[in-house]
Parts: structure tokens; C-alpha cells; sequence
């Protein structure tokens, strides 16, 4: 083969992967993700048991037992308290404060754990949109507007498989990519 026709056959193979993976990002970025209608807070407050997750970098010492507590505190925002068990045996928490984001049911929330005197910097403020959440109030999802980050949450340490799988589909149609999962360990699995 002629090095003009390499040259040519590598440009097309080149132009070829990048149309295909400019439309793949292209078909995820025209796909907004889904909240829930409306969230009712004072039924989310309470315990909720993380079930999987995307990996993260502020998780990464978490090896078992990840939980988050919320509750609503005397100025109307969210007080987060959450804990996992780190691989020496100890617990390690991370007290934040979360707010919503809209009108008084909105499923979108912003949530910090800087300090309070950072708290007027954009980037200390993560999205925490409530993208699955079962009528009773027992199971749910929460993601960001870029799908970088998933949890998985229940009030009981494990859900049922079916229940589980369920949400999964659910997930995969609003593009989740559930390969990135995670399964969180509860103690009594170690």
C-alpha cells in the first residue's frame, strides 16, 4: 500500500471514530438528566443507607457502613451528617449543609462541606438532584446535571434485588452508565 492511500485510509478511520464519538457525547449532552416531579423534604429527612455508588475521590477511604443523616435546621436548610467505616475500623464523618434549589418541592438541591466562611464560593457547592425516589420514601437515586456522580440510597442497609434491578433500568434509560457501580459493604458483609 502507498503511503498517500495510508495516509488517506488513517485520516478516514480517524474521521470515522471521531464523528462516532462526538455523536455519543453529542446524544448524552442533549439528554438532560430527570428529577422527580417534586420532593417532599420532610419525608427525605432521616437515615438514608448508601446501596452503590459512582466512585469518587472524596469517598475513597470509605471501605463499609456509608450512611447520611439529614435534618432540617432552624433556618430552613438541610443539615447532612455523613459517616462510613475506613479500613483501620474507625468512622469517619462529614457534617455539611444542603439547600434547595427553587421553589419549596424542588428535587434539586445544593450540598457543602466547606467550611461556613467558604460558603459564598460557587465551587465549594455540589448538585444533589433527587433523580429516583419510591412513594414511600424508602429508595432512591441522586445524580448531577452531568451524571459524574450516582448514589444509590436506601433506608434499610440492603433492598431487595428486584427492587434494586428495577431502579437499575430506570437508570440505564436516562443514561446512566450502571457498569460504574459500585456496591457499598455493610458491616455484616465483611
Amino acid at each position: 500500500m502507498s503511503y498517500s492511500k495510508l495516509v488517506s485510509l488513517s485520516l478516514f478511520l480517524s474521521a470515522f471514530f471521531i464523528q462516532g464519538y462526538a455523536h455519543s457525547q453529542a446524544t448524552v449532552a442533549t439528554t438532560p438528566v430527570k428529577t422527580i416531579p417534586s420532593l417532599d423534604v420532610s419525608r427525605y429527612m432521616g437515615t438514608w443507607y448508601e446501596i452503590s455508588k459512582f466512585p469518587n475521590w472524596f469517598q475513597k477511604k470509605c471501605v463499609s457502613n456509608t450512611k447520611a443523616i439529614y435534618s432540617i435546621k432552624h433556618d430552613g436548610n438541610l443539615q447532612v451528617l455523613n459517616s462510613c467505616k475506613i479500613a483501620n475500623g474507625e468512622t469517619s464523618l462529614a457534617e455539611g449543609v444542603a439547600k434547595q434549589i427553587g421553589a419549596q418541592d424542588s428535587p434539586k438541591l445544593e450540598v457543602r462541606f466547606a467550611p461556613e466562611w467558604l460558603s459564598f464560593l460557587p465551587l465549594v457547592w455540589g448538585d444533589y438532584w433527587v433523580i429516583e425516589l419510591d412513594s414511600q420514601y424508602q429508595v432512591a437515586a441522586v445524580s448531577d446535571p452531568k451524571r459524574e456522580y450516582l448514589w444509590v440510597l436506601s433506608r434499610t442497609p440492603q433492598i431487595a434485588p428486584k427492587v434494586y434491578d428495577d431502579l437499575m433500568l430506570r437508570l440505564q434509560q436516562q443514561q446512566f452508565d450502571i457498569r460504574k457501580l459500585e456496591k457499598t459493604m455493610q458491616q455484616n458483609e465483611l
